[in-house]
């Protein structure tokens, strides 16, 4: 299976029609129908890693001050225990246990679109964010290798996806979400599309490096390591194809890419 990275955005995606929400139900019909999903969402931090371990994964509606319409929304996908099982075995160099979580916005947001009929099992991934991960970026070489474990699940029909923002600082949202992005935030975002295409790893997890502009792009990891994620499983030479690129509310970048 191909791994992807997606931007999800603001929830108002749940229930909007554009072309972000067309580019994941064309890319939903263009790949292999996956035997089971595993999201690596962003909205799920925790000390150490878990997966969800539930057959039935409860819509969590983790956003506050939306429409109603988006809490009548739901997404009653089956879980997948056993794969979860199977990626808690697959892992080495970290431990992995079963965790209550259902499937957060940053997973079902994009799922909806992608998969509307949620007909095909989902099991999340937590991220890692104990203290000394949240703010050193060190720690992402960490992550990468944890990503790269998870290998032998693409062979299994299970398709991964990292779900979150490339560029995501909400204390510096307009609250109109079709604002025209901040130069900062393009900057950061196309200097890391040029990564991306490259295949420049070692820049990619050393990101500070690119400018004062990652500062603003990355003010915490939690939305860049589903990223991490992404490139971590990417093999020597595999192809790489954007799937997506704009903004929301000039400051949360929408890119999604597609590996292999």
């Amino acid at each position: 299976m191909p791994v992807l990275f997606i931007g999800h955005g603001s929830p108002m995606n749940i229930v909007l029609n554009n072309s972000y929400t067309s580019s994941l139900v064309k890319a939903a019909k263009e790949l292999p129908k996956p035997r089971a999903i595993l999201a690596i969402s962003a909205h799920w931090l925790t000390n150490g890693t878990y997966v969800t371990c539930v057959s039935k994964p409860k819509a969590i509606h983790d956003f506050y001050g939306f429409p109603d319409e988006l809490y009548r929304a739901s997404y009653p996908s089956p879980g997948s225990p056993e794969d979860a099982e199977l990626t808690i075995r697959t892992v080495k160099s970290t431990k992995i246990s079963c965790g209550e979580w259902g499937l957060d916005h940053a997973a079902w947001a994009v799922l909806t679109h992608m998969y509307p009929d949620a007909d095909v099992p989902v099991f999340e991934m937590s991220l890692d964010y104990s203290p000394y991960n949240s703010w050193n970026p060190k720690p992402l070489e960490r992550h990468y290798r944890l990503a790269s474990e998870l290998a032998p699940l693409r062979e299994n029909g299970i398709l991964i996806i990292g779900s979150g923002n490339i560029v995501h600082n909400l204390g510096l949202i307009d609250f109109d979400i079709d604002a025209k992005p901040f130069g900062w935030a393009m900057k950061f975002d196309e200097k890391i599309k040029q990564l991306l295409a490259s295949g420049n790893h070692e820049q990619l997890l050393n990101y500070r490096g690119i400018g004062q502009e990652a500062v603003y792009a990355v003010p915490t990891l939690d939305h860049y390591l589903p990223l991490i994620y992404a490139i971590g499983l990417q093999k020597k030479g595999e192809s790489l194809k954007f799937i997506h690129e704009g903004f929301q509310h000039g400051s949360v970048s929408m890119r999604a890419f597609q590996i292999g």
